[in-house]
């Protein structure tokens, strides 16, 4: 069986499976363009550095495009039909940054349709490797064996995530700590208490353990068996570790102050933030330039639909609790909160208008705030600024809320492009554990998987 790992890299978890794939992907491209540019060129030699950046420039953008549609995702639930359907927009993406990547190199191909045939071949053998391991791979290599010590309501919660979240997962079963009295597990998934937590493991070939006790003092975890799991290859993690690396979010029932305290992360040195903050001006300005013509045909829509102001500002909370007025086209009516009454954007909100409906949903309302990270108030990446009414109201009522504002808020975020819109308490919660992943793991590499991940949302209009 291919055991899989979990490897960090840059402070964020990275299945070995995963990156094997990004690394096929980008040598089967990168090899098979350099043989299709040399065959065409008469001096190979002459060009070799040329071959290489155009090569690397195009390889690395259909990376993006892949990672941006899903397609180095661990977790996903996609059928086949939308695999495919998602390869096709890729393959159709990737030609059109080739075509525009060759037609502004200087290589002199001889015959540039022998070359687009075999770059259309290469893309669409890669885009059919995907959907096999994606669909077809045998599952035996891929399974994840996994036991679980405990029997409690948290035992049950790590169980329930791991059957819904990961379909490369076989759960072995529960081990009971003596200390247990009560059990929440039903008797066919609890194992054997006569056999002692290293043999089973052996026996099982289990591959990670995570230790979900309710109740850990009066001696309830054998550490002494725990050790001998480890020496022996077995992964041993607690239940907060298991939920940040499996699913990229800290989750708030199974945290304490003293792990967020003495753990690794929440690092906010002066050079992550002077690297950071270079990196907002750069892509910014950039990014400005090249969405103007896109903001200038906004403004005339939404002048054409309805009078009123073609931008909407409104009050929110940034870092450390600083306010600042952030700035959206407007999508609404300009009479939305005439009572004055603060209320939460729903999907399917009345005071919406036609363009704003369109505009939301491919995020073109956003695109002012890029003027707010110039400014400074905001980042490209970072937990999304909320309104002073709903800050209050949030960091009464969900411990560890107001840890969002150690940075700065962002105009895409890790919670944005893990979990759908919310509009209530309850989805600002679950959406607090992917925030709270993000502060605590946040690096330039992590804002870049986001940015690359927020082009797959809205290509694929999700979340809007």
């Amino acid at each position: 069986m291919w055991r899989l790992t979990v490897i960090k890299i840059f402070n964020h978890y990275f299945h070995k499976r995963t990156l094997l794939q990004i690394f096929f992907d980008l040598g089967f491209v990168v090899v098979t363009v350099m043989v299709a540019i040399l065959m065409q060129v008469a001096d190979p030699s002459s060009v070799s550095s040329l071959v290489v950046t155009t090569t690397l420039l195009l390889a690395v953008g259909i990376l993006v495009i892949n990672a941006g549609l899903g397609f180095y995702q661990r977790v996903h639930h996609r059928t086949v039909g939308q695999t495919r359907a998602r390869a096709v927009l890729s393959l159709c993406l990737s030609m059109s940054l080739a075509y525009g990547i060759f037609r502004l190199s200087p290589l002199p191909l001889a015959d540039a349709s022998a070359f687009v045939l075999a770059l259309v071949a290469a893309v669409a053998l890669m885009l059919v490797h995907r959907i096999y391991v994606a669909h077809a791979m045998p599952r035996a290599m891929m399974r994840q064996r996994v036991l679980i010590f405990g029997s409690g309501d948290r035992a049950r919660l790590v169980g329930r995530t791991l059957k819904n979240s990961d379909p490369n997962v076989d759960l072995v079963g529960y081990y009971a700590s003596p200390n247990e009295t009560t059990s929440d597990i039903s008797g066919w998934g609890l194992l054997s208490p006569k056999k002692s937590l290293t043999d089973i493991v052996i026996e099982e070939q289990v591959d990670e353990i995570v230790v979900a006790l309710s109740e850990r003092r009066g001696g309830s975890m054998p550490l002494r068996e725990l050790l001998d799991c480890k020496l022996h290859g077995v992964r041993v993690v607690d239940i907060a570790t298991h939920f940040e690396k499996t699913m990229g979010q800290i989750r708030r029932d199974s945290v304490s102050a003293g792990w967020l305290i003495f753990g690794d992360g929440f690092e906010q040195g002066l050079i992550r933030t002077m690297v950071k903050r270079l990196f907002d001006i750069v892509c910014a300005t950039l990014l400005i330039v090249l969405a103007l013509p896109v903001m200038v045909m906004t403004s005339i829509l939404i002048l054409l639909e309805s009078a009123g102001s073609i931008f909407y500002l409104q009050e929110r909370v940034g870092l450390n609790g600083r306010l600042f007025n952030v700035v959206k086209f407007r999508s609404m009516r300009t009479d939305a909160e005439k009572d004055g009454q603060p209320r939460w954007a729903s999907t399917a909100d009345e005071r919406i208008t036609r363009v704003g409906r369109v505009i939301r949903k491919l995020r073109i309302d956003e695109l002012p705030q890029l003027f707010s990270v110039l400014g400074g108030d905001m980042s490209l990446v970072g937990p999304r600024p909320e309104r002073p009414y709903f800050v209050d109201k949030l960091t009464q009522e969900l411990p560890y809320y107001a840890v969002r504002q150690s940075v700065k808020p962002g105009i895409t975020g890790w919670a944005q492009v893990r979990y759908h819109y919310g509009a209530s308490v309850e989805d600002s919660a679950e959406k607090l554990q992917y925030d709270l992943y993000y502060v605590k793991n946040h690096t330039l590499f992590l804002d870049l998987i986001v940015l690359f991940e927020t082009v797959g949302v809205v290509l694929m209009g999700k979340g809007a």
